[in-house]
Parts: C-alpha cells; structure tokens; sequence
C-alpha cells in the first residue's frame, strides 16, 4: 500500500492480505516465459509484462545463459490500488534471486522491481516495491541515488475495500496539480514528518493527527465512489485515519484496536451497499516480512 496518506510516491506499508502467488523455476534456455492462471487478462509477451521487465532488469545485471519459467496466480486485482504491480515485480525478483543463491542485496532487487513500475505507470517510483521486499514500512528518502529507510511497524489493524472499479495510475496522475501553494506543502511536510515520527514512536495519537493530504487526496477522490462518506463513516468508529491507497480505487483505515477495524469494515460495506457498488474487503494487519518464500 502506497503513500500513506500524505507521503504521496515516498511512504508505503506491506500488508497481510491480499496477496498473490508465484512460481518460479530457473531454466537453462535463456528468456523469461510467462503463464497467467488467473482471469485478469495480463499479457504474456515479457516486454508487455511487469514480472518480465523486472526479470529481464535482474538478468541483464547476471549476465548469464539462464532464463526463468513463470507462473502467476494474481488475487490482487490490477488497477486496485493495493500495489498489484510491485506484488508481482518483487515477488519475481525475489523468488528469482532465491534461485540463484542469492546473488543480489534487497537494494538491488528494488532497483530490478522498479522497472515493473516503470512499465505500469510511466515512472519508476519504489513506494510499493519497497515494503514489499522489505517488509513493515519504508520512507523513500531518495530514488536518484536509491535511498530506503525501514520503519518497525506498531502493531496495527488495516481495514481496507477494493470497489470492484479499475483505476490506472497513470491516470490517477495526470488529475494532480503540478504547481502548489507554499502554504499547503508546508502543512503536507508537517504532515509527513509527524507520521513518520508517530510510526517511529510508535505514538498512536500523533499517527492519527499526521494522517491528512491537503496535496493529492483533494483531486484523487473524484475517482473514488463514496469516498468522503466512508472516511467520514469510518471516523467516528474510532480509527486513526486513512485514506486512498495508492493511486485507488481502494480506500484504508488504520486502527489500534481490532473491533474498531470491525466496524470501520462495516461502514465500508454499507456504502457499497446502499450505492450498488461491488467491492471486496480486508480486515488485516501490517506485514513485517513482505514476500514471503514457500518452498
């Protein structure tokens, strides 16, 4: 889950669920061949597939005659917002150097993944891929050079709907502003650095206070159904805040206890429901691991 709120492209969070499943074998015929057994439609062809730029990213850096046979059965839906882009581009890169004895740092395998992001959305951006080959959550201090900060996750609840709608995240980036008033970024920059302190201090009162975007979430919400009724509906269930995740359609709630989480869930079916919407929902927790290796 990327963003956070307010650390629009340099904040992300692993999550327990959903999750994707892959595997990968190492062959001794050069190239990457790909197979979907899911229903979502993704191409095969690498070059057209974030598993394959990411792969093909990795063993350019090998330089070696081996390739990778593929298979990927996705439960993240494409266009989701819940990162379904990097699950598959580190979780390729990841297994990949699982195979090959661990040639590469979890740096690198970032660097390899980014290239999947690249060819989803135009930008290179680790927010996602981060967290998930890390683990827990990350601050994206710099892309230019790659610089990671890992943050020990507090112990917190994650409430999320996935409206059955697909937004692009190159879409979702061609709606925000590229100019902003000096006014707001110094209220986004506060915002940013009260959260990452919060999440450092593990302070709960101080995460809740710091989750506010004055900066994205005032444009990308008109691509969310419902969205303001269910930040507010959720609010008064108690949980710390939320917002959109990623690039949406999918909207998060954090909360410190998990009955809340409960009932934020509840606010969430309810306005799909009353809206006719179908959508699917998450009540889980922050992921200290990231991929994980099932052999």
């Amino acid at each position: 889950m990327a963003n956070l709120v307010c650390g629009f492209d340099i904040l992300g969070m692993a999550v327990q669920e959903p999750a994707d499943e892959m595997e990968l074998e190492l062959t001794e015929k050069p190239g990457i061949e790909i197979i979907h057994t899911d229903d979502f439609g993704l191409p095969g062809d690498p070059s057209k597939n974030v598993t394959g730029a990411a792969l093909e990213a990795l063993l350019k850096q090998l330089n070696e005659p081996v390739g990778f046979k593929v298979k990927i059965n996705k439960t993240i839906k494409p266009g989701s917002g819940l990162g379904s882009s990097a699950a598959s581009a580190a979780g390729a890169v990841v297994a990949a150097n699982h195979l090959l004895g661990k040639r590469f740092n979890d740096e690198e395998l970032v660097q390899f993944a980014m290239f999947g992001e690249k060819l989803a959305s135009g930008v290179k951006h680790a927010d996602n891929i981060a967290p998930c080959i890390f683990g827990g959550i990350t601050l994206i201090r710099s892309i230019f050079p790659l610089d990671i900060v890992c943050i020990e996750p507090p112990d917190l609840f994650v409430t999320i709907v996935h409206p059955q709608i697909e937004v692009k995240t190159s879409d979702a980036r061609q709606i925000l502003k590229k100019e902003l008033l000096l006014k707001d970024a110094i209220k986004q920059w506060g915002n940013i650095a009260g959260l990452v302190a919060g999440l450092i201090k593990k302070d709960i009162n101080l995460i809740g206070r710091s989750m506010e975007d004055v900066v994205v979430e005032p444009f990308r919400k008109i691509l969310v159904p419902g969205f303001d009724d269910i930040k507010n509906g959720c609010k008064e269930t108690g949980v710390l805040g939320g917002g959109i995740s990623g690039s949406g359609p999918s909207v998060f709630m954090l909360s410190s206890d998990n009955k809340i989480a409960l009932h934020a869930e509840l606010v969430m079916r309810e306005v799909y429901d009353k809206m006719g919407i179908n959508y699917k929902t998450y009540v889980t927790k922050i992921s200290p691991e990231g991929v994980k290796i099932l052999e």
